[in-house]
């Protein structure tokens, strides 16, 4: 496990570029300068020590050594010693829809990007929880097993989109199923799970399989991902006036599905809420899900980890030795060696 203990430090590595556009714009005005007293060939044949190349390789090294400082500053560690500990909490799993039908934009900037950010928001407000991500079309994926790893939770959630599934659809009875299996067997309570979903399900009986769910000790929970009114699904980049079409050539209208989720929000036993432009629910049902009785939860975390600083800081200066070492300018002794000279 590779974590900073500073990571506030690493904003320091925007100058980075900055440095490199101030040594880019020094080195063009420095040859136009060169330029107003004659030709750059003249010149050179009088400037004998003069070098173009060495200058360049000193700035490279001085910007790899500045990198590997702030690198040091921000504290890298590793972790060296892992320990189970126990911690109360909830079994969390969210599975997301992820149909052609989510990019419609009646919820902005378009109902799954409208998800994503909730549930990262959601990821920042859990603490001994443990949460699992599943993504669902025509057929359901686990995206992220069962973790309290949040920021590898975060990682998994902004690779989501509709490609991931190339079997379209929207088998919510299938991401329950699949979210039933998924849960730990060490307790059949504190276990919860939310669908987000625009509800327009064609492929199985979600009801039946939300009771069945709920039979198991799981509660299901459901979001009403878009607005009754529907919207046309765009087709290629985000704001194109492109929309997609049935057989008959008329533009597909995808609209909420609220009874059907109500529906299986209640044989689960959990609460449906619909999201709109400017809340998706995930607040409200988080605070049903922090009611919730809750159990120990086993998990393996790093309990010690080793400092790594001294590497980049040893690399740092050997980087600023050798920047040391090299002149700017050519060797006197060697200018007028050539290697490759003919006789």
């Amino acid at each position: 496990m590779f974590q900073f203990a500073h990571k506030e430090y690493l904003y320091l590595l925007l100058i980075i570029p900055i440095i490199i556009l101030l040594l880019i714009i020094s080195r063009y005005l420095r040859k136009k300068a060169i330029e107003k007293f004659g030709n750059s060939q003249t010149l050179s044949q009088l400037m004998l020590t003069a070098s173009n190349n060495r200058p360049i390789i000193k700035s490279i090294i001085i910007i790899f050594a500045i990198t590997s400082l702030i690198i040091a500053i921000a504290g890298p560690q590793i972790g060296s010693k892992l320990q189970d500990v126990k911690r109360k909490g909830v079994e969390l799993i969210i599975a997301l829809d992820v149909s052609n039908s989510m990019m419609a934009t009646d919820i902005k900037p378009n109902r799954l990007e409208h998800s994503k950010r909730a549930i990262s928001k959601l990821l920042d407000k859990l603490h001994n929880d443990k949460i699992g991500l599943i993504v669902f079309a025509g057929d359901a994926y686990v995206q992220l097993p069962m973790t309290t790893d949040y920021a590898a939770a975060k990682m998994f959630l902004s690779t989501i989109n509709t490609k991931m599934i190339s079997n379209q659809g929207t088998a919510i009875g299938s991401a329950i199923d699949l979210a039933t299996k998924s849960f730990t067997s060490e307790t059949d309570k504190n276990k919860a799970l939310i669908i987000i979903t625009d509800g327009e399900n064609h492929e199985d009986d979600a009801i039946a399989k939300a009771a069945e769910a709920a039979e198991k000790g799981i509660i299901v929970h459901t979001i009403g991902m878009g607005l009754p009114k529907g919207a046309p699904i765009p087709i290629g980049r985000p704001g194109s006036s492109n929309f997609r079409t049935d057989r008959t050539g008329q533009v597909v209208i995808t609209k909420l599905d609220e009874t059907l989720l109500q529906q299986i929000a209640s044989a689960g036993h959990g609460k449906y809420v619909r999201a709109n432009n400017s809340k998706t629910g995930l607040k409200k049902l988080f605070e049903e899900i922090n009611n919730m009785n809750k159990t120990e939860i086993e998990s393996s975390v790093y309990s010690e980890y080793d400092e790594q600083f001294q590497y980049f800081i040893g690399f740092s200066l050997l980087l600023l030795f050798f920047d040391f070492l090299i002149l700017s300018r050519k060797n006197k002794y060697f200018r007028n060696v050539n290697l490759f000279e003919k006789d």
